[in-house]
């Protein structure tokens, strides 16, 4: 798995001056975060609403394998909102932990060039045949409407 490290200065206060370790996660960690933190609709299965910062925030701590003796980064400090992580060090720890786990260049220039080269859905030779033809449906239309007139 890809890591990361860096080294993180006084420029955000003292407290978070140190090294920090990130590491690539699974998939499946990836997948359980999203789907912990999504609302789906039951009927349709659409997405209704999800919340992004906690998304992003376990994703962090997820990804973050060594900090500073002192443990200065937590779930709950990346998550407050009045005294929580500089903007700018969670932006900064955000842009490490989605680069680790996400496609890099190099792969997704693969796949596309792979996608490109040969479709991996073939055509059905009975396309045609799907489309509704007049017939059977100007039946169901007839059929109704007798219905509705011997009920009258």
């Amino acid at each position: 798995m890809r890591t990361e490290t860096i080294e993180v200065d006084e420029r955000y206060g003292k407290e978070y001056a140190g090294r920090y370790v990130f590491q690539e996660i699974s998939w499946a960690k990836r997948s359980r975060t999203i789907q912990k933190h999504t609302k789906y609709s039951q009927m349709t299965g659409q997405v209704m609403s999800s919340d992004y910062v906690a998304i992003q925030a376990e994703t962090i701590m997820a990804s973050l394998k060594e900090q500073p003796e002192q443990k200065p980064i937590t779930l709950e400090k990346l998550l407050n909102e009045e005294n929580g992580v500089p903007i700018a060090l969670g932006e900064l720890f955000s842009q490490i932990a989605n680069k680790l786990n996400s496609l890099t260049v190099q792969e997704s220039r693969f796949l596309s060039e792979q996608s490109e080269d040969k479709s991996h859905i073939q055509k059905s030779p009975n396309t045609d045949s799907a489309k509704s033809s007049g017939g059977p449906h100007s039946n169901l239309e007839n059929s109704h409407r007798k219905r509705s007139k011997s009920s009258l």
